[in-house]
C-alpha cells in the first residue's frame, strides 16, 4: 500500500520509511500537496522544532491539504512532532494546524527531554495500538500535547501522565517513535496499514 510521508523539512523520514517498508507499505516522501491529499494513508513524522515544521507545511500547501484529508475522514497518522502539529498552538513556539484541540506544553519533569523507554498504558482500545498496552516503545520529547475532548488514548508515565496517543476517527497520532520501538513499534506501523485500509 502507497503511504505518503508530508515532506516539512524535518528528519528522521528515512528511517520512519524503512520502518514502514519492514511493515509492508510502499513509502513516498513528498513536498506535492496532491500527493499528500490523494495517498490512501498520509503520515506526518519529524523531529525537531514545531515552528520550523509548521512552516515547511503551510510553504508547500501541505498544511491545507491535510486539513482536507481530516475533513473528509481520511486516514491521517502523525509521530512525534506531527503528532503535535494536529493541535492548535504550542509552548515550542508557532501553531499547529488545528485539527485536535488543546495546546502542545513544555513537560514538567525531573528530566526533560524524555528520551528513552516508556511503558504504554491503553486508556481505550483502538486498531492502531491493537496488542501494545504494557509495550515498551521509545520517546525523545521536550514537549507533549495535552488534548482536550477525550482524544487520548494511551499515556505513559514520566513524573507525571504524558499522552502517547490520540485518536478521533481517522486521525491519530503517536508521541512515541515506532521506528525506534522494536517490536512494539513494527506492530503499530502493520496496525496503522490496517487501520487506514477500513477508511
Amino acid at each position: 500500500m502507497k503511504v505518503v510521508l508530508a515532506d516539512h523539512g524535518a528528519g528522521n523520514l528515512r528511517s520512519v520509511c524503512s520502518a514502514l517498508v519492514r511493515a509492508g507499505a510502499s513509502p513516498v516522501v513528498s513536498v506535492d500537496a496532491d500527493d499528500v491529499r490523494e495517498a490512501p494513508l498520509a503520515v506526518v513524522a519529524g523531529v525537531g522544532h514545531l515552528a520550523s515544521a509548521a512552516y515547511g507545511l503551510e510553504r508547500n500547501g501541505l498544511a491545507d491539504a491535510l486539513r482536507a484529508r481530516a475533513a473528509a475522514h481520511r486516514p491521517v497518522l502523525g509521530i512525534c512532532v506531527g503528532m503535535q502539529l494536529f493541535f492548535d498552538e504550542s509552548e515550542e513556539g508557532g501553531r499547529g494546524m488545528g485539527l485536535l484541540d488543546g495546546p502542545v506544553r513544555r513537560l514538567h519533569a525531573r528530566r526533560v527531554p524524555h528520551m528513552g523507554w516508556n511503558t504504554l498504558v491503553i486508556l481505550r482500545s483502538t486498531e492502531l495500538l491493537d496488542g501494545l498496552d504494557g509495550a515498551d516503545v521509545y520517546f525523545a520529547h521536550s514537549y507533549a500535547a495535552r488534548p482536550n475532548g477525550g482524544a487520548a488514548v494511551a499515556e505513559v508515565d514520566h513524573d507525571g501522565r504524558v499522552v502517547a496517543a490520540v485518536e478521533r476517527g481517522m486521525l491519530a497520532g503517536v508521541q512515541f517513535h515506532p521506528e525506534r520501538s522494536g517490536p512494539a513499534g513494527a506492530r503499530m506501523l502493520e496496525n496503522a496499514i490496517r487501520w487506514s485500509r477500513s477508511a
